[in-house]
């Protein structure tokens, strides 16, 4: 994520638009301050830090943030919007968006595509798996209430995986996307890519005991007892 968004304008005079440079500014610089917090913390990081890392001027800096906060909140949505767009390709998704769920499928199998993806991105995208796992904590009030939509959006989007109908399987859903939230985020702290690979298959065994289990509730295409 952040090694994929390090985009260097052209040297010298060139066509872009003021929207085109802005746009390629903030993603240097939303990379360069998850890069720097993964180093050193978001308290120890300051803007001429983020600055050094992203090749980009104080005034470009300014003219697209408030605030270090500010542009920690950027990098925070770039990183959930692309944890999200991974986990959504991995089943197959085109640029009219996924396909259908097929509701005869396993949703068991599509909890376990969905993990795989989501410990995949983890993985390989290291500095900004940290910000919104571990840094957020020191980004005050506002960074952990978005924390908090993003773990609703993804809880969502596991109770619409599994076709969840009912209350108590979205609340089992919630419990999920909690305790999946809580065990990567040691591994990530730690720049540990296989031990985060070997949380996925026990937690695969242990969602599909809880599916057969019935803690999901009732749902579309589950046969009655």
């Amino acid at each position: 994520m952040a090694q994929s968004a390090s985009r260097r304008l052209p040297r010298g005079r060139h066509a872009l638009s003021r929207e085109e440079v802005d746009r390629i500014q903030r993603t240097r610089l939303c990379a360069a301050m998850a890069d720097v917090m993964a180093e050193q913390g978001y308290v120890a990081t300051s803007v001429e830090d983020v600055l050094k890392r992203a090749g980009v001027s104080r005034q470009s800096f300014y003219r697209l943030f408030d605030s270090k906060a500010d542009c920690f909140m950027a990098a925070f949505d770039m990183a959930g919007d692309i944890l999200l767009r991974r986990v959504v390709e991995s089943f197959g998704a085109g640029e009219d968006g996924p396909p259908p769920i097929d509701r005869d499928d396993d949703p068991p199998h599509r909890f376990e595509q969905a993990i795989t993806a989501y410990l995949e991105v983890l993985a390989t995208e290291l500095p900004f798996a940290r910000l919104f796992l571990v840094e957020v904590y020191a980004a005050g009030p506002e960074a952990l209430r978005r924390r908090g939509e993003l773990q609703a959006t993804l809880a969502g989007s596991l109770a619409d995986l599994m076709g969840v109908a009912d209350e108590a399987g979205r609340f089992t859903c919630q419990v999920i996307v909690a305790a999946t939230s809580a065990m990567v985020t040691v591994p990530v702290a730690e720049r540990d890519p296989d031990r985060l690979h070997a949380i996925g298959p026990a937690m695969i065994d242990h969602v599909r005991n809880l599916w057969h289990a019935d803690a999901f509730g009732k749902h579309p295409g589950r046969p009655k007892p």
